[in-house]
């Protein structure tokens, strides 16, 4: 079962990340949904693979120049070890492009897995730049199940 974020609260109700980008500095957003997601790992036993830990990124302001993953890495690795804790999978969605630095992260964290998905709206978005992905996540030291689309494993874990 997959979970994710895609809103943060705002008032009393919530929104998804172009809205508080809108409103709020950069930079304090990004802070704020890492650290929701670490409250959402720690507050839901229903999901065993978090899709898109960088869901907020796609909504990154132009106007704030591009976005520089290093920058939050102290937050990213809380939200990392926060899943891995739980025994969780973290899902390299390859129609985002994952930044490596956050599956680099995810290794050193104690993340075991990896799975794939696209987040495909379309049928012709199904597995699009999958190789580019895999090939990623090779370079991490991650290997594919008895299949290329099974859950990848870091060997020795």
């Amino acid at each position: 079962m997959l979970g994710s974020l895609h809103c943060l609260p705002v008032g009393a109700g919530f929104a998804e990340p172009p809205h508080h980008f809108q409103r709020r500095p950069p930079a304090e957003v990004m802070r704020d949904y890492l650290v929701e997601i670490a409250c959402l790992v720690a507050g839901s036993d229903v999901f065993s693979v978090l899709a898109h830990v960088d869901y907020a990124v796609r909504y990154w302001p132009e106007q704030a120049g591009p976005f520089r993953p290093h920058l939050f890495e102290g937050e990213f690795r809380h939200a990392l070890r926060a899943l891995a804790g739980g025994g969780r999978v973290l899902e390299v969605n390859t129609g985002g492009r994952l930044h490596p630095e956050i599956v680099r992260w995810w290794g050193e964290e104690g993340g075991k897995a990896v799975t794939f998905g696209s987040d495909a709206h379309s049928p012709r978005a199904l597995a699009r730049d999958f190789a580019q992905a895999v090939a990623m996540v090779e370079a991490h030291g991650l290997r594919p199940g008895r299949h290329p689309y099974d859950t990848w494993f870091r060997p020795g874990r």
